[in-house]
């Protein structure tokens, strides 16, 4: 591996704690704490949190586009991170200071929105650029060590936070993030003499949009519509647009498995409000039972990466990215009908075991690992050079309308009870028929730097182009 890989790995595990440690804890806060003297009703004030909770999610997988956009046009992507990491953690400052005035509360929310969605893309993209085809087969390990991080501190955020909450208070349990947060900006810090540092492109005359606009200037010849463009553009110019819009075709099944797994943190958390949360001599909070999918992740990538995938490949019918993808989404769907199930006995009162979540979140986890750790890889490598960091917003738009079609549905109460269990895996099991479909016709095209791994760049030097 390049050596400045585990500064970013280091990075993205800090990140990573912080914000699963305020994100877990945020339904449950809202309900018992935030909201508890404006809303009255037990339900509405449920509903409101599942809102408040979605939209902040809609937020941070959107500011994205903003985060990818100045890395690639103007700052590079070091210096994006950085500087918005600034952000992120004066975000997590106003949680801690501001815990029961929801105006300063509302404004953390937002500066970290902005704070973790800005770096989003980048921070993968920059993973990625740490490469070229002289070592690509590195980059779906290293993906996986990347992704592995971020289970790594979202478990230990899982398992102490929402303890920390319940004993501590909310100052000190959005405290204990923000400071992870201020570890994660100064680890990053400590590599920008090792990173190698692809420049912006900052006026590109065959950037995505001006060969789009040359296509659509000559609408009236004939032939495909891209291809038009061909006498103005070069060659690889007018082929990146065309692997931009095959992405995208890709990339429009999948809000409806986000719409599922982001519920993890609402819906599942206050199912688990009305089970029995006794196992064993320990008592659990209802949002400890998160800690169980970034447990599993971390036991099943190494298992799927260097045991599954090679198996089924000896028998002839390799797991690529487009065939993992759908069976994801179908199992996730499969996780919500389970989930739905054991919410039967829980809407009539009955206080089962929340033990039985176990078995909806190993469902959803190894969806999870299918659609999510396969969809960052082939994000990547399908997005043309000059577009890594946008292709990644992209991908985290995906989830950002998933959020923000559960926070709409909440606030209106379009699905309730048990019913919107089923109503949202019936989405999902539609969704990965047409995903199926689609991924049969789809071109695959690999985008790599070209020649030998470049050397990291000495004293933050950047290397003058993509090689």
């Amino acid at each position: 591996m390049p050596p400045q890989v585990p500064y970013i790995i280091g990075n993205e595990a800090c990140e990573r704690f912080s914000f699963y440690g305020m994100r877990n804890i945020l339904t449950v806060f809202l309900i018992d704490w935030l909201l508890k003297d404006h809303v009255a009703a037990q339900a509405d004030r449920e509903a409101a949190a599942k809102a408040v909770f979605h939209l902040f999610v809609f937020g941070v997988y959107f500011t994205p586009l903003l985060g990818g956009f100045l890395a690639d046009r103007f700052l590079g992507k070091y210096r994006t991170i950085l500087y918005i990491s600034l952000l992120y953690c004066a975000g997590h400052g106003c949680l801690a200071l501001f815990s029961d005035q929801p105006t300063g509360f509302y404004a953390g929310l937002v500066l970290i929105a902005l704070g973790s969605g800005g770096i989003k893309p980048c921070v993968s993209a920059l993973v990625g650029d740490q490469f070229t085809a002289e070592n690509k087969h590195l980059v779906n390990k290293v993906f996986a060590i990347f992704y592995w991080s971020i289970n790594l501190g979202s478990f230990f955020a899982s398992l102490l936070i929402p303890k920390t909450l319940r004993l501590f208070g909310p100052a000190v349990a959005f405290g204990i993030p923000g400071i992870l947060m201020a570890i994660a900006t100064i680890v990053f810090w400590l590599g920008r003499h090792y990173y190698v540092k692809v420049p912006p492109t900052r006026k590109d005359p065959h950037s995505f949009l001006a060969v789009v606009r040359s296509a659509l200037r000559k609408r009236g010849q004939g032939g495909p519509i891209l291809d038009r463009a061909r006498d103005e553009h070069p060659e690889d110019a007018v082929e990146g647009v065309k692997a931009v819009f095959r992405l995208l075709s890709i990339f429009a099944f999948i809000p409806f498995f986000w719409m599922l797994f982001d519920q993890k943190a609402s819906t599942w958390v206050v199912q688990a409000r009305s089970m029995d949360l006794r196992i064993g001599p320990w008592t659990f909070e209802p949002a400890q039972m998160q800690l169980v999918n970034p447990a599993l992740v971390m036991l099943l990538i190494p298992f799927t990466t260097g045991v599954a995938y090679p198996f089924f490949k000896r028998l002839g019918w390799e797991l690529t990215p487009l065939r993992r993808m759908p069976i994801g989404m179908a199992l996730g769907a499969t996780s919500f009908v389970i989930a739905g199930l054991l919410n039967v006995p829980v809407a009539a009162g009955v206080k089962i075991s929340v033990v039985w979540q176990v078995l909806p979140y190993v469902v959803l986890t190894i969806g999870e690992i299918l659609v999510s750790v396969t969809g960052l890889e082939f994000a990547y490598t399908q997005a043309p050079l000059t577009m890594k960091s946008v292709i990644q917003s992209f991908w985290n738009l995906t989830t950002a309308a998933a959020n923000l079609a559960v926070a709409l549905a909440s606030a209106l109460a379009f699905f309730h009870g048990t019913g919107l269990f089923f109503y949202y895996a019936g989405f999902a099991y539609l969704a990965a028929a047409g995903l199926a479909l689609v991924a049969r016709r789809y071109k695959v095209v690999e985008w790599y730097q070209r020649g030998p791994a470049p050397e990291p760049a000495p004293r933050g030097r950047t290397i003058a182009e993509p090689a």
